[in-house]
Protein backbone atom coordinates (compact mmCIF):
# COMPACT_ATOMS: atom_id res chain seq x y z
CA UNK A 1 0.00 0.00 0.00
CA UNK A 2 2.74 2.25 0.30
CA UNK A 3 4.61 2.04 -2.26
CA UNK A 4 1.29 2.17 -4.13
CA UNK A 5 0.65 5.47 -2.84
CA UNK A 6 4.39 6.77 -3.46
CA UNK A 7 3.73 5.88 -7.14
CA UNK A 8 0.75 7.35 -6.96
CA UNK A 9 2.20 10.74 -5.08
CA UNK A 10 4.97 10.23 -8.18
CA UNK A 11 2.71 10.40 -11.11
CA UNK A 12 0.59 13.67 -9.74
CA UNK A 13 3.87 15.14 -9.17
CA UNK A 14 4.19 14.46 -12.73
CA UNK A 15 1.40 15.33 -14.33
CA UNK A 16 1.54 18.98 -12.64
CA UNK A 17 4.90 19.44 -13.75
CA UNK A 18 4.07 18.54 -17.44
CA UNK A 19 0.79 20.06 -17.40
CA UNK A 20 2.03 23.61 -15.77
CA UNK A 21 5.05 23.35 -18.15
CA UNK A 22 3.52 22.27 -21.75
CA UNK A 23 2.41 26.26 -22.39
CA UNK A 24 5.87 27.36 -21.61
CA UNK A 25 7.74 24.56 -23.93
CA UNK A 26 4.80 25.30 -26.85
CA UNK A 27 5.58 29.26 -26.34
CA UNK A 28 9.46 28.58 -26.64
CA UNK A 29 9.60 26.14 -29.49
CA UNK A 30 7.15 28.61 -31.51
CA UNK A 31 9.73 31.82 -30.72
CA UNK A 32 12.16 29.51 -33.80
CA UNK A 33 9.03 28.95 -35.71
CA UNK A 34 9.74 30.28 -39.17
CA UNK A 35 6.42 31.91 -40.03
CA UNK A 36 4.47 33.88 -38.62
CA UNK A 37 1.83 31.54 -37.34
CA UNK A 38 1.65 30.90 -33.83
CA UNK A 39 -0.17 27.63 -34.32
CA UNK A 40 1.11 25.71 -37.01
CA UNK A 41 5.17 24.31 -37.28
CA UNK A 42 6.64 25.99 -40.16
CA UNK A 43 10.22 24.78 -39.94
CA UNK A 44 13.34 26.05 -37.47
CA UNK A 45 14.31 28.92 -37.53
CA UNK A 46 16.32 32.01 -35.67
CA UNK A 47 14.08 34.72 -37.83
CA UNK A 48 11.87 36.27 -34.43
CA UNK A 49 15.45 35.86 -32.38
CA UNK A 50 17.96 37.77 -34.71
CA UNK A 51 16.84 37.07 -38.43
CA UNK A 52 14.02 39.77 -39.27
CA UNK A 53 15.39 43.11 -39.83
CA UNK A 54 12.07 44.62 -38.31
CA UNK A 55 10.81 42.53 -36.45
CA UNK A 56 13.13 39.90 -34.31
CA UNK A 57 14.08 40.68 -31.06
CA UNK A 58 17.53 41.99 -32.10
CA UNK A 59 16.60 44.31 -34.85
CA UNK A 60 13.02 45.63 -32.59
CA UNK A 61 14.25 49.05 -30.50
CA UNK A 62 10.84 48.61 -28.55
CA UNK A 63 11.28 45.22 -27.82
CA UNK A 64 14.98 45.69 -26.40
CA UNK A 65 14.33 48.60 -24.59
CA UNK A 66 11.05 46.84 -22.68
CA UNK A 67 13.99 43.97 -21.67
CA UNK A 68 16.12 46.71 -20.22
CA UNK A 69 13.22 47.77 -18.83
CA UNK A 70 12.56 44.70 -16.73
CA UNK A 71 16.17 43.54 -15.76
CA UNK A 72 16.71 47.31 -14.78
CA UNK A 73 13.70 46.82 -12.10
CA UNK A 74 14.64 43.64 -11.24
CA UNK A 75 18.21 44.25 -10.56
CA UNK A 76 17.81 47.62 -8.52
CA UNK A 77 15.10 46.37 -6.64
CA UNK A 78 17.19 43.04 -5.73
CA UNK A 79 20.30 46.06 -4.65
CA UNK A 80 17.98 47.68 -2.57
CA UNK A 81 15.36 45.68 -1.22
CA UNK A 82 18.58 43.02 0.34
CA UNK A 83 20.12 45.42 2.29
CA UNK A 84 16.98 47.10 3.71
CA UNK A 85 15.17 44.39 4.28
CA UNK A 86 17.85 42.90 6.31
CA UNK A 87 18.13 45.28 8.81
CA UNK A 88 14.50 45.49 8.87
CA UNK A 89 14.22 42.17 9.91
CA UNK A 90 16.71 42.22 12.52
CA UNK A 91 15.49 45.18 14.07
CA UNK A 92 12.12 43.26 14.21
CA UNK A 93 13.79 40.09 15.79
CA UNK A 94 15.33 42.37 18.52
CA UNK A 95 12.25 44.39 19.09
CA UNK A 96 10.85 43.66 22.36
CA UNK A 97 8.80 46.83 23.39
CA UNK A 98 5.38 47.91 22.70
CA UNK A 99 4.60 48.24 19.00
CA UNK A 100 6.81 45.17 18.30
CA UNK A 101 4.00 42.78 17.38
CA UNK A 102 2.41 45.38 15.21
CA UNK A 103 5.15 46.60 13.01
CA UNK A 104 5.88 42.92 12.29
CA UNK A 105 2.71 43.14 10.96
CA UNK A 106 2.34 45.88 9.22
CA UNK A 107 5.57 44.81 7.51
CA UNK A 108 4.04 41.27 6.06
CA UNK A 109 1.23 43.04 4.95
CA UNK A 110 2.14 43.63 1.42
CA UNK A 111 2.31 39.51 1.41
CA UNK A 112 -1.41 39.64 1.80
CA UNK A 113 -2.51 42.17 0.36
CA UNK A 114 -4.09 41.77 -3.37
CA UNK A 115 -1.07 43.38 -5.96
CA UNK A 116 -4.44 45.18 -7.79
CA UNK A 117 -5.39 46.37 -4.68
CA UNK A 118 -1.67 47.15 -4.11
CA UNK A 119 -1.00 48.58 -7.18
CA UNK A 120 -3.98 51.13 -7.31
CA UNK A 121 -3.07 52.18 -3.99
CA UNK A 122 0.34 53.41 -5.17
CA UNK A 123 -1.01 54.78 -7.83
CA UNK A 124 -3.48 56.89 -6.28
CA UNK A 125 0.00 57.21 -3.86
CA UNK A 126 1.96 59.08 -6.64
CA UNK A 127 -0.36 60.53 -8.39
CA UNK A 128 -1.77 62.37 -5.55
CA UNK A 129 0.82 62.62 -2.60
CA UNK A 130 3.89 62.09 -3.87
CA UNK A 131 3.16 63.75 -7.48
CA UNK A 132 7.11 65.04 -7.48
CA UNK A 133 7.86 61.81 -8.42
CA UNK A 134 6.98 60.78 -11.96
CA UNK A 135 5.32 58.10 -12.99
CA UNK A 136 7.57 55.42 -15.14
CA UNK A 137 10.62 54.11 -13.67
CA UNK A 138 11.17 56.30 -10.62
CA UNK A 139 7.68 54.96 -9.56
CA UNK A 140 7.83 51.87 -10.41
CA UNK A 141 11.25 51.24 -8.73
CA UNK A 142 9.89 52.73 -5.34
CA UNK A 143 6.43 49.87 -6.20
CA UNK A 144 8.90 46.72 -7.09
CA UNK A 145 10.80 47.95 -3.41
CA UNK A 146 7.23 48.03 -1.50
CA UNK A 147 5.82 45.07 -3.00
CA UNK A 148 9.24 42.97 -2.25
CA UNK A 149 10.56 43.97 0.83
CA UNK A 150 7.98 42.21 3.17
CA UNK A 151 9.46 39.28 1.25
CA UNK A 152 12.97 39.66 2.14
CA UNK A 153 11.89 40.66 5.53
CA UNK A 154 10.19 37.56 6.53
CA UNK A 155 12.77 35.08 4.97
CA UNK A 156 15.36 36.58 6.83
CA UNK A 157 13.47 36.47 10.36
CA UNK A 158 13.04 32.43 9.40
CA UNK A 159 16.49 32.18 9.48
CA UNK A 160 17.11 34.23 12.35
CA UNK A 161 14.73 32.02 14.67
CA UNK A 162 16.48 29.08 13.15
CA UNK A 163 19.83 30.55 14.22
CA UNK A 164 18.86 31.66 17.51
CA UNK A 165 20.81 34.61 19.56
CA UNK A 166 23.43 31.94 21.04
CA UNK A 167 25.91 32.44 18.29
CA UNK A 168 25.77 36.67 18.97
CA UNK A 169 25.62 36.77 22.61
CA UNK A 170 29.27 34.62 22.52
CA UNK A 171 30.50 36.49 20.42
CA UNK A 172 29.54 39.46 22.65
CA UNK A 173 30.96 37.20 25.98
CA UNK A 174 34.10 37.28 23.68
CA UNK A 175 34.54 41.18 23.91
CA UNK A 176 33.15 41.69 20.37
CA UNK A 177 30.85 44.71 20.05
CA UNK A 178 27.24 44.62 19.06
CA UNK A 179 27.79 46.08 15.57
CA UNK A 180 30.97 43.56 15.43
CA UNK A 181 29.29 40.60 16.34
CA UNK A 182 26.00 41.24 14.05
CA UNK A 183 28.74 41.68 11.14
CA UNK A 184 30.72 39.31 11.60
CA UNK A 185 28.79 36.98 12.83
CA UNK A 186 25.25 37.00 12.08
CA UNK A 187 25.26 38.14 8.69
CA UNK A 188 27.58 35.31 7.68
CA UNK A 189 25.02 32.92 8.93
CA UNK A 190 22.32 34.88 7.59
CA UNK A 191 23.67 34.65 4.09
CA UNK A 192 21.69 31.55 2.64
CA UNK A 193 18.78 33.58 3.89
CA UNK A 194 19.78 36.19 1.92
CA UNK A 195 20.65 34.94 -1.00
CA UNK A 196 16.99 32.97 -1.59
CA UNK A 197 15.51 36.06 -0.97
CA UNK A 198 17.26 37.93 -3.35
CA UNK A 199 16.58 35.04 -5.60
CA UNK A 200 12.22 35.54 -5.27
CA UNK A 201 12.88 38.96 -5.26
CA UNK A 202 14.23 38.87 -8.81
CA UNK A 203 11.68 36.51 -10.27
CA UNK A 204 8.96 38.49 -8.86
CA UNK A 205 9.90 41.47 -9.87
CA UNK A 206 11.02 40.43 -13.18
CA UNK A 207 7.61 38.98 -13.68
CA UNK A 208 5.42 42.05 -12.04
CA UNK A 209 3.14 42.84 -14.25
CA UNK A 210 0.25 44.91 -12.02
CA UNK A 211 2.35 47.28 -10.22
CA UNK A 212 4.55 47.69 -13.21
CA UNK A 213 1.49 48.65 -15.44
CA UNK A 214 -0.16 50.42 -12.80
CA UNK A 215 2.92 52.68 -12.52
CA UNK A 216 3.99 53.01 -15.85
CA UNK A 217 4.10 56.37 -17.96
CA UNK A 218 3.51 55.08 -21.28
CA UNK A 219 6.43 53.01 -24.02
CA UNK A 220 9.20 54.01 -22.81
CA UNK A 221 8.42 52.84 -19.06
CA UNK A 222 6.50 49.04 -20.26
CA UNK A 223 8.25 46.12 -19.20
CA UNK A 224 8.20 42.62 -20.66
CA UNK A 225 4.88 41.30 -18.68
CA UNK A 226 3.14 44.38 -19.82
CA UNK A 227 4.38 44.17 -23.65
CA UNK A 228 3.49 40.55 -23.90
CA UNK A 229 -0.16 41.46 -22.34
CA UNK A 230 -0.59 44.67 -24.69
CA UNK A 231 0.14 42.85 -28.00
CA UNK A 232 -1.22 39.45 -27.17
CA UNK A 233 -4.72 41.35 -27.50
CA UNK A 234 -4.10 42.36 -30.68
CA UNK A 235 -2.44 41.10 -33.87
CA UNK A 236 0.90 40.05 -32.27
CA UNK A 237 4.41 39.03 -33.77
CA UNK A 238 6.06 35.74 -33.18
CA UNK A 239 8.85 37.56 -31.84
CA UNK A 240 6.82 37.90 -28.31
CA UNK A 241 7.35 34.44 -28.06
CA UNK A 242 10.90 34.99 -28.04
CA UNK A 243 10.61 37.67 -25.67
CA UNK A 244 8.49 35.58 -23.29
CA UNK A 245 11.46 32.81 -23.95
CA UNK A 246 13.79 35.22 -22.87
CA UNK A 247 11.92 36.31 -19.86
CA UNK A 248 11.76 33.01 -18.73
CA UNK A 249 15.63 32.41 -19.22
CA UNK A 250 16.61 35.66 -17.20
CA UNK A 251 14.08 33.62 -13.99
CA UNK A 252 16.03 29.92 -14.19
CA UNK A 253 19.76 32.14 -14.57
CA UNK A 254 18.74 34.18 -11.13
CA UNK A 255 17.54 31.14 -9.78
CA UNK A 256 21.35 29.18 -11.30
CA UNK A 257 22.92 32.27 -10.33
CA UNK A 258 21.67 31.99 -6.61
CA UNK A 259 21.80 28.65 -5.93
CA UNK A 260 25.89 28.71 -7.32
CA UNK A 261 26.37 31.53 -4.98
CA UNK A 262 24.77 29.31 -1.74
CA UNK A 263 27.28 26.54 -2.92
CA UNK A 264 30.18 28.93 -2.89
CA UNK A 265 29.89 30.17 0.37
CA UNK A 266 29.46 26.62 1.54
CA UNK A 267 32.68 26.37 0.01
CA UNK A 268 34.32 29.18 1.05
CA UNK A 269 33.14 28.48 4.72
CA UNK A 270 35.12 25.81 4.94
CA UNK A 271 32.43 22.92 3.89
CA UNK A 272 33.69 20.35 1.70
CA UNK A 273 30.60 19.92 -0.42
CA UNK A 274 30.43 19.25 -4.26
CA UNK A 275 28.17 20.88 -6.63
CA UNK A 276 26.14 17.04 -7.06
CA UNK A 277 26.12 16.80 -3.23
CA UNK A 278 24.56 20.30 -2.78
CA UNK A 279 21.84 19.44 -5.56
CA UNK A 280 21.01 16.94 -4.20
CA UNK A 281 20.02 18.75 -0.69
CA UNK A 282 18.18 20.94 -2.62
CA UNK A 283 16.53 18.23 -4.18
CA UNK A 284 15.49 16.87 -1.11
CA UNK A 285 14.53 19.73 0.47
CA UNK A 286 12.54 21.07 -2.04
CA UNK A 287 10.71 17.54 -1.50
Amino acid sequence: MTAYRSRALAGLTWVYIVWSLLPVLIAVLFSFNAGRSRSVWQGFSLRWWIGDPNASLLHDDSLRMTTVNSLVLAVVTVVVTLPLGTMLAIGLQRWRGRGAGSSSALVSAPLVTPELVLGAALLLVFTNLYAAIPLGRPAQIIGHITLNLSAVVVTVRARLLMIGSSYEEAARDLGASRRAATRLVLVPLLRPAIVAAGVIVFATSIDDFIVSSFLSSGAASETVPVRIYGAVRGASSPALNALATLLVAFSFMGLLIGAGSMWWLRRRAGERVTLRQFLDEVTQADA
